[in-house]
């Protein structure tokens, strides 16, 4: 392990790591807000931080309407996106969630065979079934046949939150910006705390705004500085010094903090089904991303 790697990978792990108590904090906000007004205070929080940093770097704030365009889309996914993920997370668990969206690269591999007509190796196929043999052996708990979509409504959601990450990431990739990713990010906040702002102003989302507690006006500000903020920015700041691949395999990591945190946060409990269930999709997830 070279020192190049050991110096710059604090930056991914940090990511991951909040990342990873992200669902912690949404799912205990869901007790006192509508998932709109979580993803709008989660956005402008956001870019509020991130015109900072773009100010303190003196970056141009220059638009170019041809990429706007683009981030327009972009937005649009994105926030459908959240919004599934949040109502999802009102019917399941954390710790659930946080190894569902791991399947994410399944998706993206999947896509890329329909859409773009990628080759697949018998390795990568191998774990496209291993991963949904083990989201199957999440969600059932052990028992296939309890499987249906009223009682797992919630996994099912973060499931499809899964696909539409996938697809704006696939989207994400084959369009090309002429901002830098810190402007390309903000920029894409921006457009979604727009596309929100209709219909989140309501009475009872000001009313819900107005009576936050302490302690969830922290949740907030952690999903929006942290979460959507710095995270994003010392992610892009790895991808741009370290090999993508390397930055990747830190995303592996994201799921047990989730776990381990909503236990200790939230109370949820982790059983040995769970765990299993969860190491099996990893390593599905793993054998699909080598090439």
């Amino acid at each position: 392990m070279n020192k190049s790697f050991l110096k710059h990978s604090w930056k991914p792990l940090t990511s991951v790591v909040i990342w990873g108590g992200s669902f912690i904090a949404t799912k205990y906000l869901l007790s006192y807000l509508e998932p709109l007004a979580i993803i709008l205070i989660r956005q402008i929080l956001a870019v509020i931080f991130l015109t900072i940093i773009a100010s303190k770097q003196k970056k141009s704030f220059s638009v170019n309407l041809h990429d706007h365009t683009y981030i327009f889309i972009l937005s649009l996914i994105a926030t459908f996106h959240l919004w599934i993920q949040l109502n999802g997370l009102k019917y399941t668990t954390a710790s659930n969630t946080g190894w569902i969206i791991g399947i994410t690269p399944v998706f993206m591999t999947l896509l890329g065979i329909i859409f773009f007509k990628e080759k697949i190796t018998i390795i990568q196929l191998a774990g496209i079934a291993i991963s949904f043999f083990g989201l199957i052996l999440l969600i059932s708990k052990g028992d296939f046949s309890s499987i249906d979509f009223i009682s797992n409504k919630g996994d099912f959601l973060i499931l499809a939150s899964s696909f539409t990450w996938s697809v704006y990431s696939l989207v994400n990739k084959k369009i090309s910006v002429h901002y830098s990713p810190l402007m390309t990010i903000l920029f894409l906040f921006l457009m979604m705390s727009i596309i929100l702002l209709p219909f989140t102003i309501t009475r009872h989302n000001i009313n819900s705004i107005q009576n936050l507690s302490f302690q969830s006006w922290i949740a907030l500000i952690f999903l929006g500085i942290f979460c959507s903020g710095l995270a994003y920015v010392l992610w892009a700041e790895a991808m741009s010094e370290m090999q993508s691949s390397k930055v990747g395999a830190f995303l592996y990591i994201e799921p047990f903090v989730t776990v381990f945190t909503a236990w200790i946060i939230l109370k949820e409990e982790i059983t040995v089904l769970t765990m299993l269930s969860g190491i099996v999709i990893i390593l599905g997830v793993i054998l699909v991303n080598r090439k």
